[in-house]
């Protein structure tokens, strides 16, 4: 086995979207196995590979870590993007919590049934333009600052940037009441590793397909 981390998952964003962005962000290269049948999926419990009987699976620095959260927290402290002490890491803690409640959202909406969709979209617009990018909006405009936390590019900043472009393809004109965030999303498009991450043929995924959600389905069936 090569060097690199290694992404078991399926072919689309799900849970698994925020680690590649953090990898991806942190200039990391990473291997991925995708899983297509239900098969799959059973052999790495019976393998004893899923803690807890679920994905995201990142194999990475000799461990077999599961559990979205703990994986990330991880590269991020492993990559310097977790904040110079315990109040800056409470801070990119706080405000990745409430990007995970938005983007928990939007992980969810592909699997609306069709009568719902409309309210789900709604509920996505709402919930964004009144309750979070307003926090960060603040955030930004108060510290005059280019990042988040600490004046220095964090796991916050990956998160937020993940989410914007997240709700941006389902409103696209979400930012307009937000010209701190306008200028943040340019910001962080530009920066080399993320650029290069928001090119065609990086691992970054698609907007969820019809595809996709059966084949979620089809591996996580009870």
């Amino acid at each position: 086995m090569s060097g690199k981390p290694r992404l078991t998952y399926l072919n689309g964003r799900g849970r698994m979207e925020p680690i590649r962005w953090l990898l991806a962000a942190a200039g990391v290269e990473f291997e991925e196995v995708y899983l297509e049948t239900k098969e799959q999926y059973d052999k790495l419990i019976r393998d004893g590979f899923l803690l807890f009987q679920q994905v995201p699976l990142v194999e990475i620095d000799g461990m077999k870590m599961v559990q979205t959260r703990a994986i990330m927290s991880y590269i991020a402290g492993k990559y310097n993007l977790y904040g110079k002490d315990l109040k800056e890491r409470a801070l990119i803690d706080m405000y990745v919590e409430g990007i995970s409640d938005l983007m928990q959202m939007i992980l969810m909406f592909p699997f609306s049934p069709p009568d719902a969709k409309e309210k789900n979209l709604e509920s996505i617009k709402e919930r964004a333009t009144n309750r979070y990018f307003p926090v960060f909006e603040k955030v930004l405009k108060q510290h005059g600052q280019d990042f988040l936390v600490g004046n220095k590019f964090s796991w916050a900043d990956v998160q937020l940037m993940e989410a914007i472009l997240a709700v941006e393809e389902k409103v696209p004109d979400v930012l307009s009441g937000f010209p701190q965030l306008q200028v943040f999303k340019t910001k962080m498009s530009n920066m080399p590793t993320i650029k290069k991450f928001l090119q065609p043929g990086s691992p970054r995924k698609p907007p969820p397909d019809a595809h996709y959600v059966e084949t979620v389905l089809k591996v996580f069936k009870k």
